[in-house]
């Protein structure tokens, strides 16, 4: 199989519709003292909002939506995605109270839970299998893009927000409503995509293979992967959502200067580790096989882990956000090559609905990082969110590393065999 044109631009196309997706975000995260204000909820509430918003519609739609991707045509589930997403994100800017505001980042998440599992099922079939990984780090670098976009026009968007104002409403909904245009141009573009054939590797389980037999053969490599993946979302989620906020109460920064910053740290980040990713995977690949990636994830953590104390010891802005950098990329260069241990893991005939069943995963661990952090900033640490923060990560990257690193030695004893493979 080689690549065609059609192809190269569907993975381009799968990524900037992700990360333009996953813009909104961005721009959320350094919206929330506005979005506090204008809904005077608690710093809970708010945490509830970065994590659980997304997972309640989200997880129980985006198995389903897999099912039909896996059996039905991928191109039309996108386009229909495109869609939902862009009226979600108006319902959003609209809402007239929290709880309906709630609702609306809640079916968002319909979006972010269908889209992973779609464009991860869909690479296999449109990249040569030795251009796997880095269609897959492409597809990453170009979704981080469009992710930190929200946090570093963030502060455009809002100032936008309150120059136009047809509306009379909060910069902030405006800077939703803003955001919401592009859907447009994304579904006229979305209709020159390729609908890829589903390729058949000779590993791949019968098509009558049911998900629940493939988890029950492979259970203890897929516990590991959770564990590890999963608590390494808790540490990531819990600084992504809430870190703006953080250094916003602790050095009394305009949101706006902070959005600016976090834009730039969050593209460089998750972008400037995916080639640190890549060589270390072809490098270790050589040695120990598919064993290299739980590897690598696990020394990340591990790295991770002490540098999560930085952004309360130091005494500047500047310095502060030079911690939040050290600390995204050690954890970016860890979750990179995820998505492709659970291809590894995930025979193509169930690998939609596998994507799927991990995105609720994966969700409900992030989901809890943002919420612990902010009930024990309400509860325990009186306002002080940093420290929260910090309490939440830590353990949980411990124990990541833990988990990938048992995987790394059960990955090892069959590391010959993968090789062959």
């Amino acid at each position: 199989m080689k690549w065609t044109l059609q192809g190269l631009f569907t993975v381009a196309f799968l990524g900037i519709t992700a990360g333009v997706q996953m813009s909104d975000m961005g721009l959320q995260a350094i919206s929330l003292s506005a979005i506090q204000k204008t809904f005077g909820v608690s710093d809970a509430t708010l945490g509830a909002l970065q994590g659980l918003a997304g997972v309640l519609v989200g997880s129980a739609l985006a198995v389903p939506l897999a099912r039909f991707a896996d059996r039905f045509s991928r191109k039309r589930v996108l386009l229909c995605l495109i869609l939902a997403s862009t009226a979600m994100m108006v319902l959003s800017a609209l809402a007239p109270n929290f709880p309906l505001f709630f609702i609306g980042r809640s079916a968002a998440g319909i979006t972010e839970f269908a889209m992973v599992p779609l464009v991860y099922s869909m690479i296999p079939d449109l990249a040569p299998e030795r251009h796997r990984v880095p269609a897959n780090l492409a597809f990453a670098a170009l979704m981080a893009a469009g992710a930190s976009g929200g946090f570093y026009f963030g502060g455009a968007l809002l100032s936008a927000g309150a120059a136009l104002n047809p509306l009379g409403i909060e910069p902030w909904r405006n800077a939703f409503l803003l955001l919401s245009l592009a859907g447009a141009p994304l579904l006229l573009l979305g209709a020159l995509t390729a609908d890829p054939p589903r390729r058949m590797a000779a590993s791949d389980f019968p098509p009558d293979t049911s998900l629940r037999s493939f988890l029950r053969q492979r259970r203890r490599a897929v516990a590991f992967f959770v564990g590890a993946a999963g608590c390494l979302v808790v540490a990531v989620q819990a600084f992504n959502q809430l870190i703006s906020l953080a250094l916003e109460r602790k050095f009394e920064a305009a949101p706006g200067q902070i959005g600016h910053a976090m834009g730039i740290i969050v593209l460089t980040t998750t972008v400037g580790c995916l080639p640190v990713a890549g060589l270390l995977d072809r490098v270790l690949a050589r040695r120990v096989g598919r064993a290299a990636r739980p590897l690598i994830m696990g020394v990340c953590a591990l790295a991770a882990a002490p540098a999560a104390l930085l952004p309360a010891t130091v005494g500047t802005l500047n310095h502060a956000f030079l911690a939040v950098g050290a600390i995204l990329f050690a954890t970016s260069t860890a979750n990179a090559l995820v998505p492709t241990m659970l291809q590894d893991l995930a025979p193509a005939t169930l690998r939609a609905r596998s994507f799927a069943v991990w995105s609720f995963v994966v969700s409900v661990f992030g989901a809890s990082g943002p919420l612990l952090a902010g009930t024990l900033s309400d509860r325990v640490f009186d306002g002080r969110l940093t420290d929260a923060i910090i309490c939440t990560a830590i353990p949980a990257l411990m124990i990541s590393a833990y988990c990938a690193l048992r995987s790394y030695s059960q990955g090892q004893s069959t590391a010959p065999t993968q090789c062959r493979a």
